[in-house]
């Protein structure tokens, strides 16, 4: 069970971004988080978020959800939408080289967040998508435990 929970909506569109930065940024503060885990958390968040703008929905009133939990062990960010579903089991790792060649951006959304994030969770139950971006508390600097594979 959290310790707490904070929420926000926005419209799905990329001008909103910075709010969810923002939110997400402040509940880190709050939860003292180093400035290192603060950065890939929001820098996951806002992965996730441009990945449902862009795929997930064609119609920028649709909402998505930004839900904050932290406890004495994790941070975590659920994201959700009522969009296209994403299927990770479809997602195969990117080839660095193919896209550096090609110079065409994107295609690297899902590694950034994996690489970012000590787990990252998809979930579709009803008509509601959910990915969950943790970043667990023991595992920052000043705490007694390093980092594990």
């Amino acid at each position: 069970m959290p310790e707490s929970a904070h929420s926000l909506s926005i419209p799905s569109a990329t001008q909103h971004l910075t709010k969810v930065r923002r939110f997400v940024e402040k509940h880190a503060h709050e939860a003292h988080l180093g400035e290192e885990a603060i950065a890939h958390i929001k820098m996951a968040v806002d992965e996730a978020c441009a990945n449902i703008i862009e795929h997930a929905y064609d119609d920028a009133r649709e909402k998505i959800s930004v839900l904050v939990m932290v406890d004495s062990e994790q941070f975590t960010v659920c994201i959700r939408d009522q969009g296209r579903s994403f299927h990770p089991e479809s997602w195969s790792e990117p080839n660095l080289f193919r896209i550096a060649e090609s110079r065409r951006g994107g295609g690297l959304g899902v590694q950034i967040m994996r690489s970012l994030m000590d787990q990252v969770e998809y979930t579709t139950y009803g008509d509601t998508n959910e990915v969950r971006l943790t970043k667990f508390r023991s595992r920052q600097p000043g705490r007694n435990a390093g980092k594990t594979a």
